[in-house]
């Protein structure tokens, strides 16, 4: 899934966990840029109607609801046969990676998480909706405080018909008493799955455990949950009755919902809690014999003929059966008199005679109930472990917990993109599996992504490099840069990281490659007019500044067309500033005046400034001519070089 988009506006990035029903990735949001949290069915579970329906109820479920401390549900829906679900993402921890790092929680911790969850709950609860799948799994701690409580895969409506049919839903080690023996739970039931977890923040274990779910199962329906005092410093008397409240066997015993327990809780945090009534607390003594006797007077219980006592004196003593008729009851002796003593002991005798077939019968329950327990661990499907789920965890983590479910552990190498290197990615078979105990797991240890080959992208179009990056297992970032050079606009001139440094031969998997592009030839604009090769650059995106410009002579170039593009930076990008030299034309100097002067030393000054001055003077008759002009005439402005006439006079 990572790289791929949902409905053209989620695109999934990275994995953030692994569920049984689901797989929850970190997305962006195309249409509103922002993250999310995207879940997404298992596929094999998508074609399931009864799991679809149910994927769907979280939707509808969730979507009902908005509270501080409830994960908002934003979006549903499906693509290419996925069904998804959209939810905020809180960069967080859950309440289980809490309870891992330090075994257990204070009082102060307890009471402020217990809180905050049972505000979510209460919302749920008014709205009619139980969660079902309360545990510290689906308890989120945000990294800014905040804490959450999500995941409402299991929830439904408490009007709608609660019964879970063949199969308990939920995490075993929550389950209420009346969810395990008829499979049947309303709002009571979530806060007995939530007693349970405030007992584990308290003391850092379960109340119930076993090897198997049917014995931890078993425990919930006939046992009654300990005080957390007994095992925990931090349980205060009043927080042991809170728990005992919470987890009484016998739903209507506890807190009609989650609003009057949170109110309990907050006071107790307060130190303003009444005591709770003892009766509903304290779990009852049914069907404990009595120790006592029952003494019965001679007047009140065998009228005043005491032949019928034999030896005995004014009292005699009775066992409980016997002491219990009633001395005045009908239907012993004479009609409306005393019953004899005779008589009473046949009705004891009748009365233990029923006791007895009672006890028989739950015998034979038990024995009935011990074989089909027997049967179930031994060849059915009790005998069979499932797989943990350990991806993330440490290697040592992960092979502990697949090897406490009594299976084999081979360790082999995988590549991930975002799992650390040493840690576990996962199983073959995958978690969740049952497998016969003794059988061999393959646990994937992360080498982190895996390096791929990068393919040559210089010289090759944008779209045919983004398709090279994609066809090469990463993912193309954006254009990072655009410069003129001397290949045709759209070319890659670099592939580069995003860090802006150039690629070596292998990268990581699925890690962004950003491109520079060529923006085209920078224009030859020397000898055009200056106008025209300002036209010429600024349709290119280029910015002529006249601060940048300057003019010089040339003399082979007309005035007004251009010498040479000054550039400002380089390389040169589109927007940059450039400056135009512009040419002068050829260079003009003054023709000094020579008039007076010997007709050699006039040529010689015009030959120092530069031009080539003439005679008809023959040279031997130099010396005695004198210059009288000069054609061109003296102070008129031309090239250097320029052929310059001189006139003169010789005197004899």
């Amino acid at each position: 899934m990572i790289g791929q988009t949902l409905d053209e506006r989620y695109v999934i990035r990275s994995r953030i966990a692994r569920g049984g029903m689901a797989m929850v990735y970190l997305a962006n949001d195309l249409r509103l840029e922002r993250r999310v949290a995207v879940k997404v069915m298992h596929q094999h579970l998508a074609e399931d109607e009864n799991f679809t329906r149910r994927f769907e109820q979280e939707a509808r479920s969730a979507a009902r609801l908005s509270h501080p401390n409830l994960v908002n549900v934003y979006d549903q829906g499906q693509d290419a046969g996925r069904t998804y679900l959209v939810m905020e993402y809180l960069p967080s921890i859950t309440l289980r990676d809490l309870l891992k790092q330090q075994t257990h929680l204070t009082a102060e911790q307890t009471m402020e998480i217990g809180e905050a969850v049972l505000s979510g709950l209460a919302a749920a609860h008014r709205a009619d909706i139980v969660h079902r799948d309360i545990k510290p799994e689906n308890v989120m701690l945000a990294d800014d405080g905040r804490i959450k409580l999500g995941d409402f895969g299991l929830a439904r409506a408490v009007s709608a018909n609660t019964t879970t049919g063949q199969a308990l839903l939920g995490t075993i080690a929550y389950l209420s008493p009346e969810l395990v023996t008829r499979g049947v739970a309303d709002a009571r039931s979530d806060l007995y799955a939530f007693g349970i977890m405030f007992y584990e923040m308290l003391t850092g274990t379960q109340p119930f455990t076993g090897e198997q779910p049917m014995q931890i199962a078993y425990q919930h329906a006939h046992s009654e949950v300990p005080a957390p005092s007994l095992v925990s410093a931090e349980a205060s008397p009043e927080l042991d009755a809170f728990v005992r409240w919470t987890t009484q066997r016998e739903p209507e015993a506890r807190p009609a919902n989650a609003d009057e327990a949170l109110e309990h809780l907050a006071a107790i945090r307060a130190g303003q809690a009444p005591p709770l009534d003892a009766t509903r607390v304290m779990p009852t003594a049914v069907g404990v014999p009595t120790s006592a006797t029952t003494v019965l007077d001679n007047a009140q219980g065998l009228g005043s003929d005491d032949s019928a006592l034999g030896a005995t004196g004014g009292t005699t003593v009775l066992d409980a059966a016997v002491g219990s008729v009633d001395p005045f009851e009908s239907g012993g002796g004479d009609a409306g008199g005393p019953m004899a003593p005779i008589d009473r002991i046949a009705d004891a005798a009748r009365r233990r005679t029923r006791r007895g077939r009672l006890l028989a019968l739950g015998l034979g329950v038990l024995v009935i109930l011990a074989g089909g327990v027997g049967w179930w661990f031994g060849q059915g499907p009790g005998s069979q472990v499932a797989v943990p789920d350990v991806a993330g965890s440490d290697l040592a983590s992960a092979q502990a917990a697949i090897e406490a479910q009594d299976l084999n552990v081979t360790v082999i190498e995988c590549s991930h993109l975002t799992i650390p290197v040493g840690d576990a990615i996962g199983t073959d078979p995958e978690a969740g599996v049952r497998l016969d105990r003794g059988s061999t797991v393959q646990l994937c240890q992360s080498t982190g992504p895996e390096l791929k080959a990068v393919p040559t992208l210089v010289g090759l179009s944008r779209e045919d490099a983004e398709a090279e990056i994609a066809a090469a297992g990463f993912t193309f970032g954006s254009v990072s840069d655009t410069r003129f050079a001397d290949s045709a606009a759209g070319v890659v001139l670099a592939a580069l990281t995003p860090e802006g440094e150039a690629l070596g031969e292998h990268y990581p998997e699925q890690a962004r490659i950003d491109l520079v592009v060529s923006a085209g030839t920078l224009p030859d604009v020397i000898g055009l007019d200056a106008a025209q090769a300002s036209t010429a650059l600024t349709d290119l995106g280029l910015v002529v500044d006249a601060g940048l410009g300057s003019e010089a002579h040339s003399s082979d170039a007309p005035k007004g067309t251009v010498l040479d593009l000054i550039l400002s930076t380089d390389p040169v990008r589109p927007g940059d500033a450039v400056g135009l030299q512009v040419s002068l034309g050829p260079e003009l100097f003054e023709i000094p005046d020579v008039a007076g002067m010997g007709l050699q030393e006039a040529m010689d000054t015009l030959s120092a400034a530069g031009f080539a001055p003439s005679t008809l003077v023959p040279e031997p008759l130099r010396s005695l001519a004198k210059a009288t002009a000069t054609d061109p005439v003296a102070g008129e402005r031309v090239e250097a070089g320029t052929e310059i006439r001189v006139k003169s006079t010789i005197s004899l």
